[in-house]
């Protein structure tokens, strides 16, 4: 099969590679319909991660069709369109049991593009498939493929680990997909209002368009809300240090800062001027717990987030694709969708 390869930092290509099999009784194989590239896989190719070994098929985010499966498995059988999360959950073990599947001891976690060839391919081979994959109970738009990692790290990370409630006053720092995502499932929740902070201006008027009240550059909003009462949730999602510093100062007196952007860098935290503020900071992995709610709000029209799919190739095009969305500033990039065929 054809697949994108990991070769070192700052070295990826669309090469031949082995078809993957069926290893273990619990294993699936997927026929890759539709993919797309993370901020994680930037971090990867940028050297960040130093764990992905050359030779790593890239990605972990897939809608695609079942081909065969381990004869354990039980929910799936070939021809079966599904979701493929961006994490693996064996499903035995204490963290999986308490659905923190993320956190999985028993071989899963993030694996997929990580510790083993992932979903940026013609097929991939889907661990524990019972419990990391998810049947689509529609015929799927391309935003399908959001469900398998940005909306559910969004909803999870950010607004339930933030704690977002009716009435609040919301801040999402930074305005990629997982931020834009964070804004429109925010809104679900009827906080008073929702304010996305940017360096883009592009972005920053994708915010307005996926449900922000306010959009700006780094400023007068977060002055006032320094100055003022503050915002009840701060989430950061740029993984920058000095977004992490921005949502220090915009967070109000005993409220919430929840951290969903990867870091590549180390952060300061100033204890010196939060330690009196009764501040909950959270982060966390994504656990695609809530993937089947999730979906049934797409199904039903009640969360729309197709705005935040700008581009759409072939597979084979992927390195291009790279391109474009590492450069997603001035390429206007937000996800970058690749398609088989």
């Amino acid at each position: 099969m054809r697949a994108l390869v990991y070769h070192g930092p700052g070295r990826i290509s669309w090469e031949t590679v082995e078809d993957p099999v069926v290893e273990e009784p619990t294993d699936a194989l997927v026929r890759v319909e539709t993919t797309t590239i993370c901020g994680t896989d930037l971090h990867i190719l940028n050297g960040d991660l130093g764990d992905v070994a050359a030779g790593t098929v890239l990605g972990h985010e897939a809608v695609g069709e079942v081909v065969s499966t381990g004869s354990d498995v039980r929910r799936l059988q070939p021809g079966h369109r599904v979701i493929v999360s961006s994490v693996s959950a064996c499903g035995r073990c204490l963290p999986c049991r308490d659905r923190m599947f993320g956190q999985c001891r028993g071989g899963g976690g993030w694996i997929l593009g990580h510790l083993i060839h992932g979903t940026q391919a013609e097929y991939v081979r889907v661990p524990f498939a019972d419990q990391s994959t998810h049947r689509l109970s529609f015929s799927g738009p391309a935003e399908a493929v959001l469900l398998s990692e940005v909306l559910p790290t969004a909803y999870e990370v950010g607004v339930r680990n933030g704690e977002v409630g009716p009435g609040d006053i919301v801040v999402v720092v930074g305005a990629g997909p997982v931020g834009l995502a964070t804004v429109a499932i925010a809104r679900l929740y009827s906080p008073r209002r929702v304010v996305a902070v940017d360096l883009s201006a592009a972005r920053l008027d994708a915010a307005v368009r996926m449900g922000a009240d306010a959009a700006e550059t780094p400023g007068r909003m977060i002055a006032e809300l320094y100055d003022g009462p503050g915002a009840d949730v701060v989430v950061e999602a740029s993984g920058e240090p000095d977004g992490f510093v921005l949502c220090t100062r915009a967070v109000r007196t005993g409220g919430h800062i929840a951290v969903v952007g990867t870091p590549g860098r180390s952060s300061t935290l100033h204890l010196e001027s939060l330690w009196r503020k009764n501040v909950t900071i959270s982060t966390g992995q994504v656990d695609t717990s809530s993937t089947p709610w999730l979906m049934e709000l797409l199904r039903f029209g009640r969360l729309r987030v197709s705005p935040l799919i700008t581009h759409t190739l072939r597979l084979d095009q992927a390195e291009e694709a790279y391109e474009v969305f590492a450069h997603g500033v001035t390429s206007g990039a937000l996800k970058v969708a690749l398609r088989l065929g």
